[in-house]
């Protein structure tokens, strides 16, 4: 009876993991400095962290792709999967998921954590799937099961002017803060800390789909990729800012007096003329010498190396090979990239699938469609380069051999829209088998009146 109020429970929950979120969201911006350091002059950022971002995202992005096979093999559930595949392709295409999930993706990576949402859109007619700031999702899960969540809180802000518009409320200040509140049986919706609405769930499950960038074993929320290559960053803008600083004094020497008293007017140009006692001594402070320039740079290398190291992304990764290399070599040389993106794809996997389950059961719902139990499969590109000409070489051969259907072999192809290809396929066999069938009665007709042209004879009979 005496339960906090759930917007003043959100207020004290997972402080933590939200601060983190904004130091990691700062890191990738480029705010590496802290404390007193962000107040020095020179200080040079080298924004390694963002590139590895990006480049791990696109590598692991590269050729998405999806596939639905029916459960059990007949007519009618062949003809379900093609049109739950077919109903899958129009969200995709509606909602620009290839650019959302891309956008996601470096947001899960640099947060470790990301979710969608995916809903009815009642003014549309149509499924909705959206990627909330994972900085305002709230998960509640049954004791140490991290798989069963019951309750999941979506907390974010509108304008009074959107707040009017979207829930006929009027607010006391500029900025309303909104929380949904959504298990598989209730819906609830706070407006300001006040319950706006409470309701059974009209879809009957949780719609969010929320998963780990890497996921740390018995833990809910995921691992950043900043995380590891925090210190080594900074250490690389440090070493470079004071390498910087030593060239800079080296281009603008330092004058130094021995056995003077007080100096002035004594400036480093060329031509200029010091007056100083007999026993003084003056010359100019070499930083550069006894090779010291090369301990820093030999010191930066060490770094650059290491972040290359345990970011798992080698320097091939980036273009930068130093030898002409194999196929064969390549791969072992990108193979800490290729493990860390095998790691990632495993986990999006079943966030994907999910995703399109979700979709297909709010289609069953609303448009009154059955597609039947069918087996959602996630394709993904390679890594690598592939030899284009050798793969269908290979394809055509199991083809031919009856080891697997032009469907799979479209699919290994990485062909978005097997189904449509297919369709196109058979009108092209069609119109060649009629043209061929046409050219053939042509060729027939035309043998037989050369045949009465030579033997008239024959022709009358």
């Amino acid at each position: 009876m005496n339960e906090t109020p759930l917007p003043k429970q959100l207020v004290h929950r997972d402080l933590d993991r939200i601060k983190g979120y904004k130091e990691l969201l700062d890191f990738y911006h480029g705010y590496h400095w802290e404390g007193r350091e962000r107040r020095r002059d020179k200080q040079l950022t080298f924004n390694y962290a963002k590139v590895f971002i990006d480049k791990v995202t696109s590598y692991l992005m590269s050729g998405t792709n999806f596939a639905i096979n029916p459960l059990e093999d007949s007519e009618e559930k062949r003809e379900g999967a093609k049109r739950a595949e077919q109903a899958l392709y129009e969200v995709y295409e509606a909602n620009h998921l290839e650019q959302l999930d891309l956008e996601t993706e470096i947001d899960c990576a640099i947060l470790g954590d990301a979710c969608f949402k995916i809903i009815w859109d009642a003014e549309t007619k149509k499924v909705r799937v959206t990627a909330p700031d994972i900085q305002g999702i709230y998960v509640w899960w049954f004791g140490a099961d991290i798989s069963k969540v019951w309750r999941i809180a979506s907390k974010y802000s509108v304008s009074a002017d959107e707040a009017e518009i979207l829930f006929n409320v009027k607010p006391k200040g500029k900025q309303a803060s909104i929380i949904e509140v959504w298990t598989e049986r209730e819906f609830e919706l706070y407006l300001d800390d006040s319950l706006l609405e409470k309701k059974p769930n009209p879809y009957g499950f949780i719609p969010f789909v929320i998963y780990p960038n890497l996921r740390e074993p018995k833990k809910f929320w995921g691992i950043s990729d900043l995380t590891q290559i925090m210190e080594a960053q900074r250490e690389l803008n440090r070493a470079m800012s004071q390498l910087s600083r030593i060239l800079e004094l080296s281009g603008n020497p330092i004058a130094v007096l021995e056995n003077v008293e007080e100096s002035e007017d004594i400036a480093v140009r060329p031509g200029a003329v010091w007056n100083i006692p007999e026993d003084a001594k003056a010359y100019l402070l070499d930083l550069l010498q006894g090779g010291g320039v090369g301990l820093h740079i030999d010191y930066i290398n060490l770094l650059y190396r290491i972040l290359h190291d345990i970011s798992e992304s080698p320097r091939a990764a980036f273009g930068g090979t130093e030898r002409s290399m194999s196929g064969v070599a390549l791969e072992l040389e990108l193979h800490p990239l290729m493990q860390k993106i095998h790691r990632k794809r495993i986990i999006r996997s079943a966030a994907y699938k999910r995703r399109n389950q979700l979709i297909l059961k709010l289609l069953e719902k609303y448009q009154n469609q059955n597609f039947g139990q069918n087996h959602l499969q996630i394709i993904w590109g390679p890594v690598l380069p592939r030899d284009l000409t050798r793969l269908v070489q290979n394809e055509q051969t199991l083809v031919q051999t009856g080891i697997h259907s032009r469907r799979q072999a479209m699919d290994e192809l990485g062909i978005k829209d097997p189904e449509s290809e297919f369709r196109k396929w058979l009108e092209e066999r069609e119109i060649i088998l009629r043209m061929n069938k046409e050219l053939n009665a042509k060729a027939a007709r035309a043998k037989v009146r050369e045949r009465a042209v030579e033997s008239p004879e024959e022709g009358i009979e």
